[in-house]
């Protein structure tokens, strides 16, 4: 591969070239403004928002983890991905709506407005310390562990690999930097639907290549032997002893997808920038329709490894890295780093950018007095940006110490803060009443249960940290409920509709959700008993037949007009 290296880091240099200087020409002259940094102007469009959520979404984290998950497991960890689009119908339907008529920028802004500035304090902190102690050290780490074990990173450069991992971080972080701190938004949304392209070119080139050496040369053959022998590793249906158990799904999935797709401000700022409501509804289901081929591409080259090399390898999370080693031609090594490093900055530029404009707009401001000018708020949007970068330099090697894997170790951690949000915006959104003190209370009580309960207490209550959530997120409503029918607010909460968006939905979003939410269950039914594990059974067939039929019916009566954008039947 040394002889490859200059050809590799010439190719690399020129695709990540030509999306920075896209992406510089698009965001030229829009990052002078507060509005231009933060939201890219209000005029993102549906490709831009569904290329930009699912790189945003999609880093080296998936790639590594989701592969070294089926490796060394099972499908069951798609869930995380393929119910991912049950969230976005919900929001496309219900939070992007109300967020795009408050005209919000941040997600603490709106919890300013129907709650107070404690509670937008308490969640800000919330925000950045998960951001910066968890998503974004992972998101670097993930992606310096690939580019290390794919192009021997020690080797070229001489070094232990204890000390090549943070050169690595550093190096890699500080490139992926630059797009969030001298671009915004705009910058970042447009990269990241370039760099999208290539991922999926990436996803779906793997696979088959993995196939065709699984098969000596047939990717037909490979594609036999993994849905004919061993087919567990096919099962999505998680057993108690999976990383993601199935009935996880019904329990504290729902609200780990609910707070990551409606209320993740560095998800949600690329809906929040939409031109319109329709535009966002259109960009929000794409990028579920995306989702749902998450198995296909991160998973499916995981059992891939598992056929090729059996249990020989040292730890799970480095099946992708030496799947690619051995399939990739030395040709496109240079356009996979290129897509693997995009997809990292992605991540963590997204992460970069949104920690900034909380910082800037739910902190510094607030805490100054006064309204900053806008060149006063992308100033200190920059320099809050280095500072978040140089501290998640210093956390990202901690991570390989972890014993349980890169992604479950994510998840859990993330548990500190992901619950109480979702729970907060949910009661906030839908009642009146309840008082800012309620947030507050269930911001403490959670952060200090769950670390009790998920740490502490472990042994005695081995609940699975899903499950868990779940637990925590009914409780938590609860105390908010009741605070609010003992101590309600003196008046009731008003929200302030700006209308300074075209909110007409899209014509055709129900159907659209509707074919979304059939994927998912049609996955369900492939990778499953039903299914290709343990062979194809008889049911499998008719339970398909059906939901192509009702996708038909349901897209026949919107094309012919006979069912409306808001759900009414027309009369005929």
């Amino acid at each position: 591969m040394n002889q490859d290296l200059t050809w590799t880091l010439l190719s690399c240099a020129f695709f990540m070239g030509f999306v920075a200087v896209v992406a510089y020409r698009q965001s030229r002259g829009e990052v002078a403004s507060g509005e231009g940094y933060f939201l890219a102007g209000r005029g993102l469009g549906a490709p831009i928002i569904a290329g930009s959520l699912l790189l945003t979404n999609l880093s080296a984290e998936q790639l590594i983890g989701l592969n070294g998950s089926a490796y060394g497991f099972n499908l069951s960890s798609m869930a995380w991905e393929v119910t991912a689009a049950v969230a976005t119908v919900v929001m496309a339907f219900v939070f992007l709506p109300r967020y795009l008529a408050g005209a919000f920028t941040t997600l603490p802004e709106f919890l300013n407005q129907r709650f107070d500035d404690g509670v937008r304090r308490l969640t800000v902190i919330l925000f950045m310390l998960g951001y910066g102690l968890v998503t974004i050290p992972s998101v670097l780490y993930s992606g310096s562990l690939a580019v290390m074990k794919l192009f021997d990173v020690p080797g070229l450069l001489g070094l232990a690999p204890q000390l090549a991992l943070p050169v690595t971080v550093v190096v890699i972080g500080m490139t992926g930097a630059l797009y969030a701190v001298f671009g915004g938004l705009k910058a970042v949304a447009v990269s990241d639907t370039l760099n999208g392209v290539g991922l999926l070119i990436v996803g779906i080139a793997v696979p088959l290549l993995g196939f065709h050496a699984l098969g000596e040369g047939s990717v037909l053959g490979g594609l036999t032997t993994v849905v004919t022998s061993e087919t567990e590793k096919l099962n999505a249906i998680g057993t108690a002893d999976d990383p993601t158990p199935f009935a996880t799904l019904f329990t504290g999935m729902i609200f780990a997808n609910l707070f990551y797709w409606c209320a993740n401000q560095y998800v949600i700022q690329r809906t929040l920038a939409a031109r319109n409501l329709a535009e966002g509804q259109r960009g929000v289901l794409l990028s579920g329709f995306f989702k749902v081929l998450v198995p296909m591409l991160m998973m499916l080259p995981g059992v891939i490894a598992f056929h090729l090399y059996g249990n020989r390898l040292e730890t799970i999370d480095l099946a992708y890295p030496q799947l690619v080693r051995d399939v990739l031609p030395s040709y496109a090594w240079g356009f996979f780093l290129a897509v693997l490093l995009g997809a990292v900055f992605s991540s963590f530029n997204s992460l970069l950018n949104s920690a900034a404009t909380l910082f800037c707009l739910d902190v510094y401001e607030p805490l100054a007095a006064r309204t900053l000018t806008d060149t006063e708020r992308v100033i200190v949007a920059k320099r809050a940006s280095v500072v978040i970068a140089l501290f998640s330099f210093a956390v990202a090697p901690m991570l390989q110490h972890a014993s349980e894997g890169l992604w479950q170790v994510i998840r859990i951690f993330t548990g500190f803060y992901n619950i109480p949000v979702i729970a907060i915006v949910v009661v906030g959104l839908f009642t009146t009443r309840v008082p800012a003190v309620a947030a507050k209370v269930v911001i403490v009580f959670h952060v200090v249960s769950y670390g009790c309960l998920q740490f502490l207490f472990k042994e005695q209550l081995p609940l699975h940290f899903l499950h868990l959530y779940a637990i925590l997120f009914v409780i938590e409503v609860c105390i908010m409920l009741v605070l609010g029918w003992w101590r309600p607010r003196r008046a009731a909460w008003t929200f302030h509709r700006r209308d300074t968006l075209d909110l007409s939905p899209w014509h055709y979003a129900i159907p659209c959700a509707v074919s979304l939410l059939s994927c998912v269950v049609a996955l369900y039914l492939l990778f499953s008993p039903v299914g290709l594990v343990g062979g194809v059974g008889p049911w499998f067939a008719p339970l398909l037949s059906l939901l192509v039929l009702a996708n038909a019916g349901i897209w026949w009566a919107f094309v012919r007009g006979y069912w409306r954008a808001d759900g009414m039947v027309e009369k005929t």
